[in-house]
């Protein structure tokens, strides 16, 4: 069985870097045929919001808004309940391809056969 990543990425415009070695390491997993599970949490959460990414900007590294468009049309994008719920978002409000769940779908994606889980 091949192996599959999950990653959690809790950094935003507030640790810009942090952010974008997050969603560079899931592209790239996709571009290589790893599925791909990319978890928004903490700062990361306003990404699963139209036009957020576009704003984001980083020197010398991929744009974020492409990164997230390779993760949604090949892996999973998933927002924190929770950290949704801090920030008044809703499933209304969120990109298409963007799911909500909580902690313990994050547990079991995590904890699954083969899986390489990653915090950022």
């Amino acid at each position: 069985m091949a192996r599959s990543l999950v990653i959690k990425v809790t950094a935003g415009a507030d640790a810009p870097e942090r952010c974008n070695q997050a969603f560079t390491v899931a592209a790239a997993a996709l571009a290589s045929g790893v599925p791909v599970s990319l978890w928004l949490t903490g700062e990361a959460s306003w990404f699963a919001l139209p036009g957020r990414a576009k704003e984001f900007s980083l020197p010398h590294a991929a744009r974020l808004t492409d990164l997230l468009d390779a993760v949604l049309a090949g892996g999973r994008v998933t927002l924190c309940t929770q950290c949704a719920a801090r920030r008044d978002i809703t499933v209304d409000d969120v990109i298409e391809g963007v799911r909500i769940a909580g902690a313990p779908t994050f547990v079991e994606e995590a904890l699954g056969d083969g899986v390489q889980a990653l915090v950022y």
